[in-house]
């Protein structure tokens, strides 16, 4: 087993979409920068959904234009679909990402379409990509639990990772959104599609709302997992996952790989400084320069 692991820091996007405070341009470009400095080699900074469902990312377009790119960095954004990777492309998006779930009911809830109806849109996301030349990550929510059906199959995550690497995503980031899956559900889902497809296309999301994120990062590095995608300062949560808290943070994260013996090529002293940054934002008082 390799002793690297990756961290995708998604703070931007997936951790900031869900705060109350309407969050200035400025202060996520200060944010994304600073994140910049920290050795990553994929921030997620942007989506591009309906700023009717999802005002907190209705400036994306701003954020990817003010950023001061760092080379060697893919700066992702999340496109739902074919109109969303226009403004992405348009926006200067890296990478687009494609989010699906394992549960029919948390996919009407957050995309207001079916599981196969998602996929649908999806292929036309993918190909449009492929046209431009650009490439597509994947995530399947609910991975465990939903918070309208209830637990999840593992054959039914499954089946979504087989059509999201079938129709050309380079990666799969399997989540436990609710965040409350215990290590043995965890087990159990990676046990299923690591058999299906290895993994090395897979990575692992993992939100903090039980406390028990680290653990199951230990349980999925175990099933071979090297890539997880964290939020600095444990910002985050779903809209459309009622109760979910935020995601992992990049801080313990690192902190926790490090303890294990894992490198990540980090540095945890810019990381501090943006958890505290981001901690900042939340609560309306960051001081920016």
């Amino acid at each position: 087993m390799s002793d690297s692991v990756e961290i995708f820091e998604v703070g931007p996007r997936d951790g900031l979409q869900n705060e109350a405070r309407l969050i200035p341009v400025a202060e996520k470009i200060a944010l994304v920068d600073l994140l910049g400095q920290a050795g990553f080699k994929r921030i997620e900074v942007a989506s591009f959904v309906s700023p009717k469902w999802v005002p907190q990312m209705a400036q994306s377009g701003a954020v990817l234009a003010g950023i001061r790119r760092v080379p060697g960095v893919s700066y992702a954004a999340l496109t739902p679909n074919l109109k969303g990777f226009q403004a992405a492309v348009a926006a200067g998006a890296d990478e687009v990402a494609i989010f699906g779930s394992a549960s029919e009911g948390f996919s009407r809830a957050n995309i207001n379409a079916s599981v196969a109806e998602s996929l649908e849109r999806f292929g036309l996301v993918t190909e449009a990509a492929r046209q431009a030349g650009l490439v597509v990550r994947g995530y399947v929510s609910c991975a465990m639990d939903c918070p309208y059906d209830g637990p999840v199959a593992p054959e039914a995550v499954v089946r979504v990772v087989a059509a999201l690497l079938e129709m050309g995503c380079y990666e799969v980031s399997v989540a436990d959104t609710l965040g409350r899956a215990s290590p043995e559900a965890v087990d159990a889902m990676l046990h299923a599609v690591t058999e299906a497809f290895g993994a090395a296309r897979l990575a692992a999301h993992f939100h903090d709302t039980g406390g028990g994120a680290l653990e199951n990062i230990s349980v999925a590095l175990a099933r071979g997992i090297r890539v997880f995608d964290a939020a600095v300062g444990g910002l985050g949560g779903c809209p459309y996952a009622p109760g979910a808290k935020g995601n992992v943070a990049t801080e313990a994260v690192a902190a926790h790989l490090a303890a294990l013996g894992y490198e990540t090529g980090l540095d945890r002293a810019v990381l501090a400084e943006a958890a505290q940054l981001a901690r900042a934002m939340r609560l309306g008082d960051a001081k920016l320069l």
